[in-house]
């Protein structure tokens, strides 16, 4: 079956992380009370390792045992702490997603960009890779779609662009929650990729139906 639609993850897959991610997890978890020399805290960094590519308020939320004023004041300050180091220059596209996501759309195929960040910090991203017009549309959790592992962004991009078939999309991401999300919705490619916090093994283990070296590898694999 020929692609229609490639959903693309963001944060490790088509942008560096390059530990980002976990510096703004410390001030957010510490805005909530809970510092690095807390004995609370490498096992709660464990568990962001562990669920990254999940939206990050529902993170919150588990850590901070369901207090919705605590895990809304980690998250405030996780969007904040992470936009600060973008806005510092800490961010930069992971090789060949730029050509890769050209090359895609040059073919006839739509491609969405997909997030567990919040639509601003999402925002903040495409503003200083200058990529507001790289893809055909850009999807983050909302009030009414859930964060990965549910199916929600996968078929809200499809809705979209109004696919014939949820076996016409591909997607590709570097955790076991961005596979998870893919096969929840019924795609027929579901690929890892190891530019990010996922392992081959864990990507493999999550049911990958591929795992590439970077997303510049799959419009071979899609061919």
């Amino acid at each position: 079956m020929n692609i229609e639609l490639v959903a693309l993850d963001m944060a490790g897959t088509t942008v560096a992380d390059d530990g980002l991610v976990e510096s703004a997890f410390t001030a957010a978890i510490g805005a909530a009370g809970v510092s690095e020399e807390d004995s609370r805290f490498p096992e709660m960094l464990s568990y962001v390792r562990e669920t990254m590519g999940q939206s990050k308020i529902v993170v919150f939320r588990a850590l901070l045992n369901g207090d919705e004023d605590l895990a809304q004041r980690a998250n405030a300050e996780f969007q904040r702490a992470y936009e600060e180091l973008i806005e510092n220059g800490h961010c930069a596209p992971i090789p060949g997603t730029e050509p890769t996501i050209r090359k895609l759309r040059a073919a006839g195929v739509r491609v969405a960009l997909t997030t567990g960040f919040a639509p601003r910090t999402q925002d903040a991203i495409l503003t200083a890779l200058g990529w507001h017009d790289l893809a055909d549309f850009v999807l983050a959790p909302g009030a009414e779609v859930r964060g990965r592992p549910f199916p929600d962004l996968v078929l809200t991009a499809a809705l979209r662009v109004g696919v014939s078939d949820v076996r016409a999309i591909a997607v590709a991401g570097d955790t076991p929650a961005d596979i998870r999300t893919g096969l929840a919705a019924g795609v027929s490619v579901a690929a890892g990729v190891l530019t990010g916090a996922g392992t081959r093994e864990q990507l493999a283990e999550a049911g990958a139906t591929h795992v590439l070296d970077s997303v510049a590898d799959l419009p071979e694999i899609l061919a």
